[in-house]
């Protein structure tokens, strides 16, 4: 039995496989929206029970939805910058994106601050503690992201970011980008509610 070469195949090249840092993320992604699923859920039942107080939604979240916006339009600017191994301008994009991300967290503990004027406590009717619950585990997602954003930038001034190593940009974005739409989502299901 002779061995005969094997013919090639006319198919087209398979797509690359995902990384398996990307997976991991998208999965952790995927808990994240449960979670608001769940929660968002939860605000409605809960809100059709009755007992409910209805108070002016912050306007401090306003500014907090413009804030989000322009941190993820300055992250694409980091990464496009980083594509082109323009490091000043991937440095000041991404130092860009993390002070704007401590804005959003101010602009947060500022809504809390106009919740509280009128009296609106995390503790008391359910209708604040949920929007308390809300805003506040996002906050915490945010603050996790700009920790990841202060890491980017320490690689950036190394110069381990550029064209060939952009890993890192791409998991950061697709971090950044979803508690941005998150955020959105957030944002209108309070305002339609309130």
């Amino acid at each position: 039995m002779s061995k005969q070469p094997l013919a090639k195949s006319s198919s087209p090249a398979p797509r690359s496989a995902v990384h398996p840092l990307e997976f991991l993320l998208w999965g952790f992604l995927v808990s994240v929206f449960m979670l608001f699923a769940g929660l968002t859920s939860a605000y409605m039942v809960r809100r059709a029970d009755g007992n409910w107080l209805d108070f002016q939604l912050p306007g401090a979240f306003a500014l907090s939805t413009v804030l989000v916006v322009v941190s993820t339009l300055s992250l694409e600017f980091a990464r496009k910058s980083a594509r082109r191994n323009e490091f000043p301008a991937l440095r000041a994009y991404l130092g860009g994106t993390g002070l704007l991300g401590l804005a959003f967290l101010a602009s947060q503990l500022y809504a809390y601050r106009q919740c509280t004027d009128q009296g609106i406590f995390l503790v008391g009717n359910p209708s604040g503690s949920f929007l308390y619950v809300l805003s506040g585990m996002h906050a915490l997602h945010i603050a996790a992201a700009i920790l990841a954003v202060g890491v980017m930038l320490y690689k950036a001034f190394r110069l381990d970011i550029h064209s060939k190593s952009l890993l890192g940009m791409r998991l950061l974005a697709i971090f950044w980008h979803f508690l941005t739409v998150l955020w959105l989502y957030l944002y209108a299901f309070l305002w339609w509610m309130h």
